[in-house]
């Protein structure tokens, strides 16, 4: 066990939390608010330690991908790609206001997350299985944009 890089795993990923919440924070109460959301929309304070949470497994799962020891170059872009989309969703939909285009990017990002996935499962079957809540959590992610998106 390599702790350093563990470490670093998930602060990489953390780090694309941050940097989505400075894009999220400031608009939560000043816009997100205003909008007309669905009914099974979760309450704003379940949303921070849900994606620590996710960000954190995130960093695990790569870090076990990273470490494996077979060829896992693919993978890894793989997982800088849904990574970078994970960012942009909260640039798009929090930042440039922009619902519709919010979904586009959620809809390719669940797709890269899939992706990923995939790629990950074949090297390390653990790493899979530690992006399943982070998928199933961007599936809801996915129906709230969709909702906001109908009802706005």
């Amino acid at each position: 066990m390599n702790w350093l890089k563990l470490i670093g795993c998930v602060l990489l990923c953390q780090f694309a939390g941050v940097i989505g919440s400075v894009f999220t924070f400031n608009n939560i109460a000043a816009w997100y608010v205003s909008l007309n959301k669905p009914f099974f929309t979760p309450p704003n304070w379940v949303f921070g330690p849900v994606w620590l949470t996710l960000y954190t497994l995130m960093g695990i799962a790569l870090y076990l991908v990273w470490t494996a020891g077979k060829s896992n170059k693919q993978a890894l872009q793989v997982f800088g790609l849904q990574l970078a989309l994970n960012t942009l969703w909260s640039i798009v939909f929090f930042g440039a206001k922009s619902i519709a285009l919010g979904l586009v990017v959620i809809v390719i990002l669940w797709l890269a997350i899939l992706w990923t996935i995939a790629k990950f499962w074949r090297i390390d079957e653990r790493a899979g299985w530690l992006l399943v809540p982070y998928i199933v959590w961007v599936t809801i992610a996915t129906a709230l944009n969709a909702g906001v998106w109908l009802l706005n």
